[in-house]
Order: C-alpha cells, then sequence, then structure tokens
C-alpha cells in the first residue's frame, strides 16, 4: 500500500506528464464518503447555520443574522449569555473534577494488571465491561444506587446509623455521583489503551534499571512514566474532549440540576444547554453559534495540551 501510494504520480515516458494512479484514492474513497456525510457536511450545515435565524419547522422564515448570535453569547444580560456560561463554568467545573482521575486510576489499574497475577484476563474485562454499556444504562444504574429513597448507598449508611445526604439533589453531591458514574464508566478503555503501552515497554529496561540499584517506585517514575508520555497526551486530551461532551449522566440523573436550583442549574453541562437552546427553545441558529464557541474552546484546549506536554527532546 505504502509503495502503490509512493508511485500514485509517475512520469510517462517521451510525455513529461504525470500520470495519477487511482487505486489508492479507491482505498480510502468509502471511509471519504462517510466522513464527508456524518462528519464534514454537519460541520458546514451548523457554522452556516450559526449566521442565521434558523427555524427548522418554519424554513420561510429563516433570515441572515451575521454574528448576532455570536454577539449575544458574549453580551451580558442577554437572553443566552447567562445560561450559556452559566453551562460552560459547569462543564470546566465537571472538566477538572473527571480528567486527573481519568488519568490517575486507569494508569495505576494498568500497572496492576500488567503483573503475572493469576486472573489478570478476567480483572482486565471485568475493568473494561462498562465501556460496552450505553450511558442512557449507566446513568440510570446510578441513578439506582444514589438515590435518596431506596437507594443502594442510602440503604447501606442507615444500616450503620449514618444519615446519607441527598446525593442527587444537593450540592456538592450531585457532582459526587456523576464524576463517580463516569469514571466506572470510561475509566476501563483508557486502562486498555495505558496497558497496551505499558506491554510495549522493552523488559530490558528494567532489568537494567534494577542491575543499578534503582527501586520499583523509581523504575516508574523515570522509566515508565516518561515512556508513557506521548499516550498519557493522548488520554489526557481525549479525556478532556470526553469530558467536555458531558450530557448523559446529569441529564438522566439530575435533569440537569433543574431541582437543585433555577433554570439550568449547576449540573447542567454545556452540551445540554446546546440541546435546550435548538430544540426546547427552538432557537436554531444560537444553538449552532454555541456550538461552533465550543468547538473552537476545545481544538483551542487540544492545541495547548499538546504544545506543552509534548515530548520535545
Amino acid at each position: 500500500m505504502a509503495t502503490t501510494a509512493r508511485q500514485s504520480a509517475v512520469t510517462t515516458p517521451g510525455t513529461g506528464r504525470r500520470r495519477i494512479q487511482w487505486t489508492p484514492y479507491l482505498f480510502i474513497l468509502p471511509h471519504l464518503i462517510f466522513f464527508a456525510t456524518f462528519l464534514g457536511y454537519p460541520f458546514f450545515n451548523g457554522l452556516y447555520m450559526s449566521f442565521l435565524q434558523y427555524d427548522y419547522l418554519r424554513p420561510e422564515s429563516t433570515r441572515f443574522l451575521g454574528l448576532q448570535n455570536y454577539l449575544n453569547l458574549f453580551t451580558p444580560g442577554s437572553v443566552q449569555a447567562g445560561s450559556y456560561w452559566n453551562a460552560m463554568v459547569n462543564t470546566m467545573e465537571f472538566v477538572l473534577y473527571s480528567v486527573p482521575l481519568l488519568v490517575v486510576i486507569p494508569l495505576l489499574l494498568a500497572v496492576l494488571l500488567n503483573t503475572n497475577i493469576p486472573g489478570r484476563n478476567i480483572f482486565r474485562a471485568i475493568y473494561f465491561a462498562p465501556w460496552a454499556l450505553s450511558v442512557a444504562v449507566v446513568s440510570l444504574l446510578w441513578w439506582w444506587i444514589f438515590q435518596s429513597q431506596g437507594g443502594l448507598i442510602t440503604y447501606y449508611l442507615s444500616t450503620i446509623g449514618v444519615t446519607s445526604p441527598r446525593w442527587l439533589g444537593t450540592m456538592p453531591w450531585a457532582w459526587v455521583a456523576v464524576v463517580v458514574c463516569t469514571v466506572w464508566w470510561t475509566c476501563g478503555f483508557n486502562m486498555i489503551i495505558l496497558l497496551a503501552a505499558l506491554q510495549d515497554i522493552p523488559s530490558y529496561v528494567y532489568e537494567a534499571a534494577s542491575l543499578d540499584g534503582a527501586t520499583g517506585f523509581q523504575a516508574f517514575i523515570r522509566i515508565t512514566l516518561p515512556l508513557l508520555r506521548p499516550v498519557l497526551l493522548f488520554i489526557i486530551t481525549t479525556s478532556i474532549i470526553a469530558s467536555f461532551n458531558l450530557f448523559g449522566q446529569p441529564f438522566f440523573m439530575t435533569a440537569g440540576g433543574q431541582g437543585i436550583a433555577n433554570e439550568g442549574g449547576p449540573l447542567e453541562p454545556i452540551m445540554l444547554r446546546i440541546y435546550r437552546e435548538g430544540f426546547v427553545r427552538n432557537v436554531q441558529g444560537s444553538a449552532a453559534a454555541m456550538s461552533v464557541v465550543v468547538a473552537s474552546i476545545m481544538i483551542a484546549i487540544s492545541y495547548l495540551n499538546f504544545k506543552f506536554f509534548r515530548n520535545k527532546d
């Protein structure tokens, strides 16, 4: 395939013209079609909609607004600005709570399961299994565990005489419930990636370190972590992006925190706010502008993450 790609453009003898080989492009054509249909078109269509007053129920009322939808997001006191930035702060808060746990816990599990212990494959499957569940199943499962009326945690705490807080109805316990649910659900995926990276580290590196008198902790700090740096960068970046896309857990478990405070509430993430803006308030142009701003923020964070944490050797 690589040889074919390098020979995709060859010079025809005697003519001086380059003859294109179409075989490599035919191989990528199926993926290109799906990418353009399900990612490319929605992206550019959403960008176009962000400049409109758009109503999919009444297309005839659509009119061009220019940058007005964006200006509304940055105008204090506007209908969109208050709820939007409240949701953005909530999302940032969730990122700060969840991402460190989604890096540290999978790393510890990967290190533990990288040893020759009996039944390690069973434990790997157990830790990874929640990743196969849908967000609705996971959220409803943890809703039953954390709910105040008959929930498992409330029941077991009551048996030892401890009064359980209203996990899903008060702060900061609602955040605790959402973060625990998210970490339990997704840490197995990060664990598998880190485990594969650990198994790719040559054993002779650790043998040489032990001959030099390095302890297990010193080998972990000076060998394992530096060699895992590219993978950890990938894990951190994807975890940040996934945390920015928080939607289902607070939606199913707490209705976005609406039962805790005013509209939107302290648990409404930015994706839920965009959904409500576009499909509850029926303001698709404003929702598209919100999506573009969020995408720009995620791109900027990912760029800074790669810039400051990449291996500069």
